[in-house]
């Protein structure tokens, strides 16, 4: 990489991309299809090494999905690390600007791994995001329902949480109608639910949220989900493993499946015991499981073999 290199920063809002260049040139625009264009007019002749984006509830994915349609390198940056950058170099004011130019500044400080166009996984991850805050939503209205002591609220309450259901039940069978129609998405998720205790919203999620399976090593989507252990050791301060970051949305729904697989799935349930019988928590046991579970589910996509025939 060269001196010259520009990389470039962008902080995101609902309704305005501000825009901070290495170089010192900064601009807003629109985060919408007129403002996506022109940003990638001003950026093309740059020739920017990397763009990187924090996520934005959303509101990033638009300006991504433009500016990767566009060739230009765009890398994904965690939050939590671009204000750990931050604190290192000094910085304690926040401004949008600001966040734009730390942004620009951890791209060209830090590697990071590019964005690949990838619709079948963006159009899955819509549906199952969808899906997701309705069920979220269905327990909120029944724990509310719960509460409540006039019976017109409890009837109201309990008729939203029926529609509810209702709906979910319809953005699965449509999860379903869009993974059968793709040949290897429908293989992708044969072989994961081969494995017992994995079922169709773990499969749904991995293939969505997680498009690297079978792609990279058992380590690197350890990290990706959150499940890889990081030492704390310092002079003779030997502290315990921790795990950090990774993608939530994974790992949450990794978690069910890991309860779930540790009372059907063989390889699971003796390890289970096994880490039992030596005294680890229960907390240290369940992140195994799930470490394990995601290795297991890594080899089998990679390996295009089912549960029976897969490498344990």
């Amino acid at each position: 990489m060269t001196q010259d290199a520009v990389f470039v920063g962008i902080d995101v809002s609902k309704a305005r991309l501000d825009v901070a260049c290495t170089d010192g040139e900064t601009w807003s625009v629109g985060n919408d299809r007129a403002g996506w264009g022109e940003l990638i007019d001003r950026l093309k002749p740059l020739g920017p090494a990397a763009i990187g984006l924090e996520p934005s509830g959303g509101y990033e994915r638009g300006v991504i999905n433009a500016l990767v349609l566009a060739g230009l390198c765009v890398r994904r940056v965690d939050a939590g690390a671009v204000r750990a950058f931050a604190g290192a170099l000094g910085l304690k004011a926040k401004t949008d600007l600001i966040d734009a130019r730390l942004i620009a500044r951890f791209v060209q400080a830090l590697p990071g791994r590019t964005v690949e166009p990838d619709a079948r996984a963006q159009a899955l991850a819509e549906l199952v995001d969808a899906r997701r805050a309705l069920c979220e939503e269905r327990v909120r209205v029944r724990n509310q329902s719960e509460q409540v002591k006039d019976p017109m609220l409890r009837r109201m309450a309990v008729r939203r949480a029926n529609r509810l259901a209702a709906d979910v039940v319809l953005l699965e069978k449509r999860l379903a109608e869009t993974v059968a129609a793709d040949l290897d998405l429908a293989m992708r998720d044969r072989l994961m639910r081969s494995v017992p205790g994995v079922g169709p919203v773990l499969s749904w999620t991995l293939m969505a949220h997680l498009p690297e399976l079978g792609r990279l090593s058992h380590k690197q989507i350890a990290a990706l989900v959150g499940v890889a252990p990081y030492d704390r050791q310092s002079g003779t301060l030997k502290g315990r493993s921790m795990i950090r970051g990774g993608r939530a949305v994974v790992r949450n729904v990794a978690y069910m499946a890991a309860v779930a697989a540790a009372r059907c799935n063989p390889v699971l349930k003796a390890m289970k015991q096994r880490l039992a019988d030596k005294g680890k928590p229960a907390k240290v046991i369940l992140v195994a499981l799930i470490h394990k579970l995601m290795t297991l589910l890594n080899a089998i996509i990679r390996n295009r073999s089912e549960w029976k025939s897969a490498a344990i």
